[in-house]
């Protein structure tokens, strides 16, 4: 078990401490509101469709493959009778093809489809579920369908948990809905459709549950979204990293692909299917319901600064490292027009009038008002000359058609080396507004990173710190003790808020049955989820990111896990909504510490009143949470009386963050 120690006066440390030696860190609140600003933007998320991230996780999809799109148009499927994939008179032009079901030669034979879902059709008892599907009985004008929810390991006497009838009538496409409720719980279920009349056509077969985040008919999962809308991000990068670049660039992610109706948005191959094989997963689809314009809807109601990344005309250089002529537009304008193009139609789309092409489009699919975007990253992870050679493109005609936008431009895969150290002057040279720097790292790396921010140009581009996560050695997972590293770098990042704007860390998502990379924030399987002690930090730091950046020091220096500084790293911020000071401390040693917090530079008849102590800390320092047991490690908060001084005497436990919130008497 985890034993949270408070923090506590130093009057009520044990005897054994009392004469210890008290560090002193002094907080600068004469001028809070000239500390440099924090951006709205400064702590946020970043999807990317990794790990089945969209279909099979976020997106609250039910069926795979359910418009017979995949390469193999069958896969996901199992069919029995007489059944035949078309093409001909499809309903939706760029998913052509549908399934055509006749009856069987006799009575006790049948004719059907049963659909595996991800990793199973799990279904709640009790629960509803929202089925639709796209028909004609072509035949008659006449047909009927069974549509079950079944349990086929069931001991029972039926295995459908749930199930409903369905008329067709017409010979002309049009949508059939039913609601199915779940007597039952099933876990690794399938969804079966049988034929019970004449001939009919099948398309676009989909299963939601009836509750989905705001309700919406094409809605996410409402315990994904809503981990999201607590963590109150600033910013929400996407559609992701490697996946925006593609294997190739006809498997890039396109934008105008994944908007307009739902029902004619091309499959996509996720890039992520292949890569690793040693966690492969060949039937890794995107259908492209979760596109542009719910990710810009998510945005909205998490209230998140949309942030889309678009391509720069390079495929992935990583999987591209054999063919890197083969594998990009010439770096010519004329080459490159298409893809400058998709970014000034992007625009549009978010933010056009009604009446241009791509704005009519966005009030089409329900959303009139504007969702003023403000920011576009060109590129992912590109290197070389390659990326500023056409970038130079994209920055010449944004800037001119759109002044207003903010250029996220790109430092390449790496924190630092080569690649790096070309990469940031040649954004400065093109005037890029933020750069987006990544950096998967062990915990060395963590530790000796907390000064790193500190000398940056203050007059260049801003740091977008794009893709981060502490991958402990031998411990690739989500323990306690690579989050607690990551507040350790985070209060170097708060500290030099004039620098940094925004921050993400990545991945996201990953379903315990299909992920590919770890760690990741936030874990689930196909009804639970649950949130990691990374999910935490972010959370903590998103929560008290107050207004202004305050200075701190020890001994003159900031506390940045110096050499002389005993595993301590620190921020503050001055909190405008309330008048609080927020001091945020991580104690990475393995030892508790005494420390003084010197309020320097309040009023005369001003004193530090009540505060509260949130910590966050695991006595196994590999600790982790699960779907299992959710709250190894979760942050745990204290009230604390008014210390009527101008100077707070706290403890610090080993290997533990705080975030203190202190009001002014």
């Amino acid at each position: 078990m985890n034993k949270i120690i408070p923090v506590t006066l130093l009057s009520m440390l044990l005897a054994g401490n009392a004469g210890a030696q008290d560090k002193v860190m002094t907080v600068d609140v004469s001028k809070p509101a000239k500390g440099a600003p924090i951006q709205s933007t400064m702590y946020g998320i970043f999807f990317e469709d990794i790990n089945y991230a969209a279909d099979g996780g976020l997106y609250a999809e039910m069926v795979k493959n359910r418009s017979f799109e995949f390469p193999q148009a069958l896969l996901g499927w199992q069919s029995f009778g007489n059944i035949e994939v078309r093409t001909e008179g499809a309903p939706f032009e760029r998913n052509p093809h549908y399934v055509r079901l006749r009856p069987a030669s006799h009575n006790d034979k049948r004719t059907g489809l049963q659909n595996e879902g991800f990793f199973g059709v799990t279904v709640e008892a009790g629960k509803s579920y929202r089925f639709s599907i796209y028909a004609r009985a072509f035949d008659s004008g006449k047909s009927k369908l069974r549509v079950e929810l079944a349990d086929l390991a069931s001991m029972g006497e039926n295995q459908a948990v749930g199930s409903v009838s369905l008329d067709i009538d017409g010979k002309d496409w049009k949508k059939y809905t039913a609601t199915i409720k779940a007597d039952k719980g099933v876990k690794k279920g399938v969804l079966r459709i049988f034929l019970k009349g004449d001939a009919v056509d099948l398309e676009h077969v989909s299963l939601f549950p009836s509750e989905t985040w705001k309700g919406r008919e094409n809605g996410l999962r409402t315990d994904l979204a809503q981990a999201l809308a607590d963590l109150h991000p600033g910013v929400l990068r996407f559609p992701g990293g490697c996946i925006v670049e593609g294997t190739d660039l006809a498997t890039r992610y396109q934008w105008k692909n994944s908007v307009g109706t739902v029902e004619n948005r091309p499959l996509n191959e996720n890039r992520w299917h292949y890569t690793f094989e040693h966690r492969y997963f060949p039937d890794y689809y995107q259908s492209y319901g979760l596109g542009f314009y719910e990710f810009f809807l998510l945005s909205e109601d998490i209230g998140a600064e949309p942030l889309p990344i678009v391509s720069v005309g390079l495929s992935c250089q990583f999987q591209n490292r054999n063919n890197p002529k083969g594998a990009h537009v010439d770096a010519t304008r004329e080459a490159l027009d298409p893809y400058i193009q998709d970014v000034l139609d992007l625009i549009e789309f978010a933010n056009g009038a009604t009446s241009t092409k791509w704005g009519k489009l966005r009030a089409d699919m329900g959303h009139p008002a504007p969702f003023n975007l403000k920011f576009v990253g060109i590129g992912n992870e590109q290197w070389d000359q390659l990326y500023p050679d056409r970038l130079k493109f994209f920055v010449d005609v944004v800037r001119k058609a759109h002044p207003e936008i903010k250029i996220v431009g790109s430092s390449g895969p790496d924190s630092e080396g080569k690649q790096f150290d070309f990469l940031w002057p040649e954004m400065k040279k093109l005037g890029a507004d933020l750069v987006d720097e990544h950096f998967y790292r062990p915990e060395s790396w963590f530790l000796a990173q907390g000064n790193r921010y500190d000398k940056y140009d203050r007059k260049g581009p801003k740091v977008f710190a794009g893709e981060y996560a502490c991958h402990g050695k031998g411990k690739k997972w989500n323990h306690f003790n690579a989050s607690l590293l990551e507040a350790a770098f985070m209060t170097g990042i708060e500290r030099n808020a004039d620098v940094v704007h925004m921050a993400t860390y990545a991945p996201l998502f990953a379903h315990v049955e299909g992920w590919q990379w770890r760690p990741d924030m936030i874990w689930y399987d196909n009804t639970n989820s649950f949130k990691t002690a990374s999910y935490y930090v972010q959370q903590l730091f998103s929560l008290n990111k107050g207004t202004n950046a305050i200075k701190l020091t020890m001994n003159g220096k900031a506390v940045a896990g110096n050499d002389d500084q005993d595993g301590l790293f620190a921020s503050a911020v001055y909190d405008a909504a309330d008048n609080t000071y927020v001091v945020k401390i991580a104690n990475v040693s393995d030892k508790t510490q005494s420390v003084s917090l010197n309020f320097n530079g309040l009023k005369k008849k001003s004193a530090i009143g009540t505060y509260t102590v949130t910590s966050l800390h695991a006595d196994n320092p590999d600790a982790e949470n699960s779907l299992d047991n959710k709250s190894v490690v979760v942050p745990q908060t204290k009230s604390m009386p008014a210390v009527g001084d101008k100077t707070a005497k706290v403890s610090l436990d080993a290997k533990t963050f705080y975030v203190f919130r202190f009001k002014v008497q």
